[in-house]
């Protein structure tokens, strides 16, 4: 359960507030190391069918919803920051309403993408112009998979309302669940049915709609506090969705901008060569691979700091804090020895190819100094989405894309390859740093607890 904030809680020391860090952590960095873990069972399940198209079909097709619904991740972070806050003042009404309004925004949002996907589905499936074959199995893929987009949104809103809380166990549980059920349902499709796409794309749909049928029941309990007569509450509370309308707007076109950021970096990478855009693939693996690590931090962060707020509690959000970057820092040197010291046998492992091989090798120290140089990035986000100042995050974002990452690419094209990695560097370093400059700015002149509650609220489990 979440741990209780009071005016007490503000003499927690350091070595506490570590402790606490890391239990929230924990859980959200093991609920993201199994993502890839589905991954592998499509493709080993697919894989083993007599025609290569059905694994290029898939994969293409995974590839469309990555992005489509990464693209609408805002209402986890968004539901996150908030409901954090009002956990920290122990506003259960509040709390609830939340959680109801998440919930309906995520369902509209997602059976808008139904109504849309005959445009959707085609365009996407364009821009990632595979060949007929494929595409024509992606295409299936994708009519199928839509089915599960009010599910996947409520998921994001179920997510973030439960990390608010701090119970990131429950987190972990739901993935779990989303990922186990995949994979059992992927082998009794495919392998037990016969089924080809259809049948991967039938698993996540079903798994997804289970995963939220879990989510709500888990959620309740909580429910069950709240007088039904307040139901009217979720739809007739209109300050309550402008403000999540405005916190997760702020984060859609910050979404944007990053999704805008990979997709550039893979267009130009293509446009240096098919060896080039492999080996820079195999690359990116260890940005993620990193960021298993770093998420699980900067989401510990943005659930301490609006608990924190939440609970007018400067002192423990100073003492948490403190504790976050240590751990982010701690996990960012981690991944940077593990690079530096295993870095070319991992790309062995990611790929056979000598060409690509000897080019990732060639590009390597720039994945060693990433973790490093990203840490702040993502340590920031989770403070700004803790205290759901999303607007400085927008701004950011945008500054570093056309204030930066864009320039520094054109001026570096000489450099090739070494450009492009240049340019996306200065691009995560522009972000950490423009961000930094407002948090130090506003923290300063005591911007952040200025609109707190005069006494926090002590907080029942």
């Amino acid at each position: 359960m979440a741990k209780n904030y009071s005016k007490d809680s503000s003499v927690i020391g350091t070595q506490a507030a570590r402790g606490r860090v890391f239990a929230l952590a924990w859980p959200l960095i093991l609920s993201n190391i199994t993502v890839p873990l589905l991954g592998l069972v499509d493709t080993a399940v697919v894989g083993h069918l007599p025609d290569s198209r059905y694994l290029g079909g898939v994969t293409l097709g995974a590839a469309l919803f990555s992005f489509l619904y990464w693209g609408f991740g805002f209402l986890r972070m968004g539901t996150t920051g908030l409901s954090a806050q009002a956990h920290g003042r122990g506003d259960i009404d509040a709390l609830l309403r939340l959680l109801g309004q998440s919930l309906l925004i995520g369902v509209v949002i997602g059976l808008g993408l139904i109504i849309l996907h005959p445009l959707i589905i085609p365009i996407g499936l364009g821009l990632l112009d595979g060949s007929p074959a494929v595409s024509a199995e992606a295409d299936i893929y994708s009519r199928i998979r839509i089915a599960s987009a009010p599910a996947v949104l409520a998921n994001y809103a179920l997510i973030g309302w439960f990390l608010g809380r701090g119970q990131t166990r429950v987190t972990l549980v739901l993935m779990l669940i989303n990922n186990s059920l995949n994979i059992v349902l992927d082998l009794v499709l495919v392998i037990g049915f016969g089924m080809t796409t259809a049948g991967v794309a039938l698993a996540s749909v079903m798994a997804d709609y289970l995963t939220t049928a879990t989510g709500l029941a888990m959620a309740l309990g909580v429910w069950r506090q709240w007088h039904w007569r307040k139901i009217r509450g979720v739809l007739n509370d209109r300050r309550g969705y402008q403000r999540l309308l405005s916190v997760n707007a702020a984060l859609f076109i910050r979404t944007l901008c990053l999704l805008f950021a990979f997709a550039f970096f893979h267009s130009q990478g293509a446009q240096l060569g098919d060896t080039t855009l492999a080996a820079n693939a195999v690359l990116l693996q260890f940005v993620l691979l990193a960021s298993y690590g770093l998420d699980g931090f900067a989401h510990a962060t943005e659930a301490l700091v609006g608990q924190s707020l939440g609970a007018n509690d400067e002192a423990s959000f100073r003492v948490l804090v403190r504790a976050a970057i240590e751990w982010s820092v701690l996990m960012a040197m981690a991944a940077t020895l593990i690079f530096a010291v295993a870095g070319e046998g991992l790309i062995g492992l990611l790929t056979d190819l000598p060409a690509v091989r000897a080019m990732a090798n060639a590009f390597l120290p720039w994945m060693i100094a990433m973790p490093l140089l990203a840490t702040a990035s993502y340590l920031l986000d989770g403070l700004f989405i803790g205290a759901t100042r999303t607007r400085a995050m927008r701004d950011t974002m945008i500054a570093a894309v056309l204030g930066f990452y864009l320039p520094v690419w054109w001026l570096s094209q000489p450099l090739g390859n070494h450009g492009l990695w240049l340019a996306f560097i200065t691009f995560t370093l522009a972000r950490s740093l423009l961000l930094g400059a407002i948090f130090w700015r506003e923290w300063r002149q005591r911007v952040w607890f200025a609109d707190s509650p005069k006494q926090p609220v002590e907080l029942g489990e």
